[in-house]
């Protein structure tokens, strides 16, 4: 048997295999003649062999091991087949170690040639148990049980021994998907937890019709069965392979449009999650028109989002819950309004909720969750629509600034009241949030469904006492800026001409620690974003879920943004320890014994430190953090330098919140004034 090409990486794999920057990697290439050379890619972006980086990295002292998870990962991107065939591979693996640990501890005991020939049936057993017979992953078996397949698969046991092999894959899978962001449309968690939740408990066969990763099937909590369909092979096998490392669940996967060619017309199910594709126009509507499930009426050709609504309806069992993310067009488009109408005159639609912007791909419009359940015979009919919008939830703009936690429990809290209310009037509204609007009232010529043109508006900036706690609170914010004002500035004799350092010097030699921040991982820390750097304020970001172990930033850490123009370096106070750093983000952590947090914070802040440290790409500014300098003082100095660092932090902080507070103000004598909630003088 020939013997397999050695796996290939690039500059910016071979930086995360060191730890170190990109530009490193680069100067490298430049000062040492006996640097790997490239042996692929292109000239612009080359790539170079694994076990020669290995050996160089470990012969300069910059590498001790490879991790286990790179290694797999290197060896995934090296697959002939390409990634994703990679992937599945490692994933058919992974499931033999999850549910036949022992067997593969056999299997693994023997050499490739005779672990692929032994393989082979137990993979066909394994998948065909947990994925049915005629499983959409009958060829990756073939492939998986390759002889030249062996190392991938030896090298993914051996992750999932450390992390486990659910674990192990989330990871692989995370990685693919982190390299590939415009290949993929993801619901992030925080949107796929509260879909599943308002499906309900008792959800336990569920359908996902556009499933694409499997996230939303993998929100589902203790089901029995999960269907998914994708019209992308890969997903279909991806999904698959997620959802039965993750639970017990029977899992089922067909790759085929849903709406062309339904995998699954029975049984009838529990539940449908669905983050359908928006605004599709090639979707069916010529071939489709005669079928059966347009049961609310036949979709235009631009509203294929109304299609995958009757779908989904069609999937149910009488009774049953169907829970779509939408864009917010739909609950307004007049070629729609026919169709809005007669899901709600026969209580199929039950609630709209408008989504802070952000939640979700596309991240710039703030997108809808529509709730429907298929009536069943005799059935009371529904109280009217419940319709809540959590914009003013969301904590800003921006995919991080979501508050997820209030979010979730804001439209539980108001589903869980419609949902066992028997009269519109026993469903409390919520000014500003939520409110149950009987049918009646919304079958006017246009059907808008969209919840702000109904809700009662909230007392404008929580009514005149308010207004003037703001106010108390502005003028008490004011004279304490004024007492921070700093001194008038003295001139020196002349620029100061000080021995300076470099960060990536200082940490070389142990001073201070550098690490990047990915704003994911495992935990429910809250994640330290650009935006609250930029801005002064509490970390308002969630973690997205990988395998990785986020970075967590303690007392006396710098926070640096390394995207952008300003020159921003924020201290770390007690507040904020135990936060997770975030995307865009380098944590600095001085040694306390040789720098001072403040000192080194001042001068990074420096106008001419940044820009000789910043390079410029077409759209966008990027700091190099190693290369901002730093004077060479005692700690004695620095700490002189550090107290009148500090004490301008002070008063920035108490300009900018006297800013957001008067912003507050006369937003609310604005609201207030106009709707006759304050009254004018």
């Amino acid at each position: 048997m020939s013997e397999n090409p050695p796996t290939e990486v690039t500059a910016a794999e071979i930086a995360r295999l060191a730890g170190v920057g990109r530009a490193a990697v680069s100067n490298w290439r430049r000062r040492h003649a006996d640097f790997p050379r490239p042996v692929g890619g292109s000239e612009t972006s080359p790539s170079f062999a694994l076990p020669e980086v290995e050996d160089w990295l470990r012969a300069q002292g910059k590498l001790a091991e490879v991790p286990p998870r790179e290694r797999v990962w290197q060896q995934i991107t090296a697959h002939p087949a390409g990634a994703v065939a990679g992937l599945v591979e490692a994933g058919c693996a992974l499931l033999v170690v999850h549910d036949r640990p022992t067997d593969w501890l056999e299997l693994s005991a023997v050499s490739d040639e005779r672990m692929a020939a032994l393989l082979r049936p137990v993979l066909a057993q394994v998948l065909t148990a947990r994925l049915g017979p005629g499983h959409a992953l009958t060829d990756a078996t073939a492939a998986a049980a390759a002889p030249a397949s062996m190392p991938l698969l030896r090298a993914a046991a051996e992750l999932a021994a450390g992390l486990g092999a659910r674990n192990a894959f989330e990871f692989l899978l995370g990685r693919h998907l982190d390299a590939n962001p415009r290949q993929y449309t993801l619901t992030p968690s925080g949107p796929a937890e509260l879909m599943a939740a308002l499906a309900g408990s008792g959800a336990r066969s569920v359908l996902d019709p556009a499933c694409g990763t499997g996230s939303l099937l993998r929100a589902v909590t203790a089901p029995t069965a999960l269907y998914g369909q994708d019209g992308a092979p890969e997903l279909a096998a991806l999904t698959a392979l997620r959802l039965a490392l993750h639970g017990v669940a029977e899992v089922r996967t067909a790759a085929a449009d849903s709406l062309r060619a339904d995998a699954f017309p029975r049984p009838a199910v529990d539940a449908v999650l669905c983050h359908p594709p928006f605004n599709e126009r090639n979707w069916g509507h010529e071939e489709l028109a005669y079928d059966p499930r347009w049961e609310y009426g036949f979709p235009a050709r631009t509203e294929s989002e109304l299609a995958w609504v009757q779908h989904a309806l069609a999937h149910l069992r009488e009774g049953g819950t169907a829970v779509l993310l939408m864009p917010p067009a739909v609950a307004g488009r007049r070629s729609g309004r026919r169709i809005r109408a007669d899901l709600l005159r026969r209580g199929a639609l039950r609630a709209v909720v408008a989504l802070p912007a952000g939640a979700a791909p596309p991240y710039g419009i703030p997108l809808h969750l529509w709730v429907l359940r298929k009536p069943a015979a005799h059935a009371p009919a529904p109280p009217g629509l419940l319709l809540v919008d959590t914009a003013e939830l969301g904590g800003g703009e921006g995919r991080e600034r979501a508050a997820w936690p209030a979010v979730h429990d804001a439209v539980l809290a108001a589903w869980t009241a419609f949902d066992g209310a028997a009269a519109a009037d026993e469903v409390p509204d919520a000014p500003g949030l939520s409110r149950c609007v009987p049918v009646i009232e919304l079958l006017d010529d246009d059907v808008d469904l969209t919840p702000a043109r109904h809700l009662p508006p909230a007392t404008a900036g929580g009514g005149a006492a308010e207004l003037g706690a703001v106010r108390a609170r502005l003028d008490e914010t004011l004279q304490r800026a004024a007492r921070l004002t700093p001194p008038p500035a003295e001139a020196a004799d002349g620029p100061a001409r000080l021995p300076s350092t470099t960060i990536g010097e200082l940490a070389r030699a142990g001073a201070l620690l550098l690490r990047g921040g990915t704003g994911s991982g495992a935990g429910n820390a809250p994640v330290l974003t650009e935006h609250d750097v930029y801005a002064g304020t509490a970390p308002s970001g969630t973690l997205l879920d990988s395998a990785d172990e986020p970075v967590l930033v303690e007392a006396g850490d710098i926070v640096v943004p390394v995207v952008g123009a300003a020159a921003v370096a924020r201290v770390v106070g007690p507040a904020d320890a135990g936060a997770a750093l975030g995307r865009n983000l380098q944590l600095l952590r001085p040694d306390p014994a040789a720098i001072d947090p403040w000192f080194l914070a001042g001068f990074l802040r420096g106008t001419a430190n940044n820009r000789q440290a910043s390079s410029y790409a077409s759209t966008a500014t990027r700091l190099d953090v190693r290369r901002l300098q730093l004077p060479r003082l005692p700690l004695e100095d620095q700490r002189r330098y550090g107290e009148r660092f500090r004490a301008l932090a002070e008063f920035e902080d108490a300009l900018r919140l006297a800013g957001r507070l008067g912003e507050q103000l006369v937003q609310g004598l604005y609201d207030g004034l106009a709707d006759g909630t304050v009254r004018a003088r």
